[in-house]
């Protein structure tokens, strides 16, 4: 089994984190491999694993990052393949890693999801994959159904909810 999303983290502090994006991947059966590299530590290996990522058969690139958040922005630089930026919640709540990760030039783009948003990151790369994957893309279905029948059973358990002044 090879690898399809490579999930990328600054350090493993970001493993909290970062490890949401790896529960689904897992949930969806989409094989993926974990790594921390660092754009300011470990420069030249980032910019090796990016620039070798597709010949490996990497599809999809999930990168997280904090503070200044290079991480998702240079590994998209050295790319052709999607960038998927995960801002880590740190200094300023984490507004720094994602203005960081959201602000790049014309060129560069990287899909950036909320702080700490790793599970979208997730389901964003299944969504990617889906497009060329017909089983996945039932299992994409699925989830979302699933997703809407939770609100269902909440909104009907809701009804069942008594005050005196409510009337639903």
């Amino acid at each position: 089994m090879k690898a399809v999303v490579s999930i990328i983290m600054g350090s493993t502090s970001d493993l909290p984190v970062m490890e949401k994006a790896a529960k689904f991947l897992d949930e969806m059966e989409i094989p993926f491999e974990m790594n921390a590299l660092s754009a300011h530590r470990t420069p030249q290996e980032v910019e090796e694993f990016a620039k070798n990522a597709e010949e490996r058969g990497i599809k999809v690139i999930i990168a997280g990052a904090g503070m200044a958040a290079a991480l998702p922005g240079v590994i998209a630089a050295s790319t052709t393949l999607p960038v998927i930026g995960v801002p880590i919640k740190g200094m300023l709540d984490g507004l720094d890693a994602m203005l960081s990760i959201i602000q790049m030039p014309p060129g560069i783009p990287v899909a950036t999801v909320g702080v700490n948003g790793a599970q979208n990151a997730g389901i964003l790369a299944a969504e990617m994959l889906a497009l060329s994957d017909e089983v996945l893309s039932i299992k994409m279905k699925a989830y979302k159904e699933d997703l809407k029948q939770k609100i269902v059973k909440a909104n009907q358990d809701l009804a069942m909810v008594k005050y005196n002044f409510k009337v639903n």
